[in-house]
């Protein structure tokens, strides 16, 4: 099953990168900018918490304890929490660097590009507004992408929405053209929470 979903990986990472190559002018993601980490819920399903441990499990003993340590306390944390949202650093990035980055969620591998939500609407990432992807060409008091400042920088290719939503990349029409299952879905950390290997 794990085979099957790294076909998948395979196919959709090709996808990804022709798109972020097309998006170049407007992509600023780098290591060591790790906004997209710091602060978010992040789903994921089972069978990207399994893929996760594939990585976990190469780590060195201390890193593992870092990791193992930031899992407790997020856990912790949520159990303390009063808001009605909750949000965390992800429990795998250390020194601003993802210590499993090959084997990353989906929703790692497909943020910073602009994605069709349900109902054929756009949505810019969040990382435009601090000054980060498509920033360049975001009037953040209109809330929208001008084709003025695209055409005061020079830049040819218009920006871009890809179907690559986390609800439609993991829904179970793709899961069976690839022959995997996904399993259960939520937050990273409830996922983390119930498997042994990160909350013993």
């Amino acid at each position: 099953m794990l085979d099957k979903y790294i076909e998948f990986l395979e196919y959709l990472m090709g996808s990804l990168n022709k798109y972020f190559s097309e998006q170049a002018p407007y992509i600023t993601c780098k290591m060591g900018c790790a906004k997209c980490c710091s602060n978010g819920d992040y789903p994921f399903s089972e069978i990207e918490v399994e893929y996760l441990k594939q990585g976990f499990n190469k780590l060195d003993d201390k890193t593992k304890e870092i990791i193992l340590s930031n899992i407790k306390q997020i856990i912790i944390d949520k159990k303390n929490n009063t808001k009605e949202t909750f949000t965390y650093k992800c429990p795998f990035l250390i020194d601003n660097v993802c210590s499993v980055y090959e084997q990353r969620g989906i929703i790692c591998r497909t943020f910073g590009l602009i994605y069709l939500k349900e109902g054929a609407k756009m949505q810019i990432p969040f990382c435009a507004y601090e000054g980060l992807n498509y920033s360049n060409v975001l009037d953040p008091e209109k809330d929208m992408l001008m084709a003025d400042k695209m055409k005061d920088l020079g830049i040819e290719v218009e920006p871009k929405a890809y179907n690559i939503h986390y609800s439609f990349l993991t829904s179970d029409r793709v899961a069976h053209a690839f022959q995997f299952e996904y399993g259960k879905k939520g937050s990273l950390i409830d996922l983390l929470s119930e498997d042994t290997t990160f909350n013993p």
